[in-house]
């Protein structure tokens, strides 16, 4: 088993940094602003999605809480395309609904190595049975958030990316 390592920091972002949004991918701070709750004056990251001109806002004291982080480095990167070339892969046999819930929960946490575990467990999944709507829907999205994360991580093209995560899921098959 690998180990996994841990991205969790003394969260400061700073305006124009990216970083990941749990189940959204990689947002851009493109402000800090501060407004008056209750009388006291509160300071929130401003996010911009990049897939879409969606902004959300976050309470920096409640930034790590609510699964904000630092976009992986390239090592993570690297432990990411490892994850997927992982050979005896142990399937829970739940019901798909069960399943669901469970890879779900994986993709809400905003791990990196959770939501590639998702990915590589539906991608094999795929190749042995046919998936729920719901399950394919979710391996759409685990794959379009290790895309876009390796992407910025590893300063690569998407194409790039993507031809490398499936030679990593090839290589775990063989």
């Amino acid at each position: 088993m690998l180990f996994r390592s841990s991205l969790l920091l003394a969260l400061t972002l700073t305006i124009g940094q990216k970083a990941v949004y749990p189940s959204r991918g990689i947002a851009e701070v493109v402000e800090i602003e501060k407004k008056e709750i209750g009388g006291k004056v509160q300071e929130f990251y401003v996010l911009r999605l990049s897939t879409s001109d969606l902004k959300i806002l976050v309470h920096i004291d409640k930034a790590e809480q609510v699964g904000l982080r630092p976009v992986a480095g390239k090592a993570d990167a690297e432990e990411v395309l490892q994850i997927l070339r992982e050979k005896v892969v142990q399937f829970e046999r739940h019901t798909w609904n069960r399943r669901y819930r469970a890879f779900m929960d994986k993709i809400k946490s905003g791990s990196l190595f959770e939501v590639a575990e998702v990915f590589r467990d539906l991608h094999r999944l795929k190749k042995t049975k046919s998936l729920s709507f719901g399950e394919r829907r979710m391996l759409d999205t685990a794959r379009g958030l290790v895309i876009q994360e390796l992407s910025v991580a590893r300063a690569a093209n998407r194409e790039s990316v993507e031809a490398d995560l499936e030679r990593a899921l090839n290589e775990g098959q063989a």
